[in-house]
């Protein structure tokens, strides 16, 4: 049984931009809508903030998440399975599919290398019978229940690295400074709490309906001299 010391200390691990899934390479569209003049500065950064929060988090990756925390607490892989399937195909952009599973996969070996652990060895078998991709959102979830970390605290943690990695990347794209850009992640944060809870209590599958964001990461590799990869 992992103590509640640890399975803090493990999800900060997690979190840490430092854990080698290669997050830092993906800006999940935000290069191409900055270079095609969609956000161009603090007030067009906070409603892509609110787009990534409420759909991207709130209606697909949150609600993935969840169902996956029950499925692997009871040894259902076919579950696990199928909503990865239903995760990567709510995904529009092919690029995009294939960095979320890239990342999903590192993830999954980094953890497993660090804390090996008996109960995801199935999730391993899979991956290596090209079954299962395992989705960023899936395999944090994964992880997060073998790891002994709450669930609300898993989609706090998984909310935050998404946040985060977006600011990151803004910082990078727009003519934003640090101050800003950290008002704007701040301003972000205090609603997921209220936003975990609305996916908990839904009880949904995962959904999408996100326009904007999908043409975004569809045209991202064709923007010239990239700075990231999708």
């Amino acid at each position: 049984m992992t103590r509640p010391g640890n399975a803090l200390l493990s999800l900060l691990h997690l979190c840490d931009s430092l854990f080698p899934i290669g997050s830092f390479a993906y800006s999940d569209g935000l290069e191409s809508a900055a270079v095609n003049g969609l956000v161009t500065g603090v007030a067009d950064l906070r409603e892509w903030l609110d787009l990534c929060l409420d759909e991207g988090f709130g209606r697909s990756d949150g609600p993935a998440m969840a169902i996956v925390w029950s499925a692997v607490e009871r040894v259902d892989w076919d579950a696990v399975v199928t909503i990865d399937e239903e995760v990567t195909a709510l995904r529009a952009s092919s690029t995009t599919r294939m960095a979320n599973r890239s990342m999903g996969r590192r993830l999954l070996k980094a953890w497993q290398g660090l804390h090996p652990d008996v109960r995801l060895e199935p999730m391993g078998a899979l991956v290596l019978a090209e079954r299962l991709g395992p989705t960023l959102p899936v395999a944090f979830a994964a992880v997060s229940h073998c790891g002994g970390i709450a669930l609300r605290d898993a989609l706090a943690g998984y909310a935050y690295t998404r946040l985060a990695a977006t600011i990151s990347a803004a910082m990078r794209l727009l003519a934003i400074g640090q101050t800003d850009a950290h008002h704007l992640l701040s301003r972000a944060l205090v609603r997921v709490p209220s936003t975990i809870e609305d996916l908990l209590e839904r009880k949904a599958q995962p959904e999408s309906f996100t326009p904007a964001l999908d043409i975004a990461q569809m045209t991202q590799q064709y923007v010239h001299a990239r700075l990231f990869r999708s």
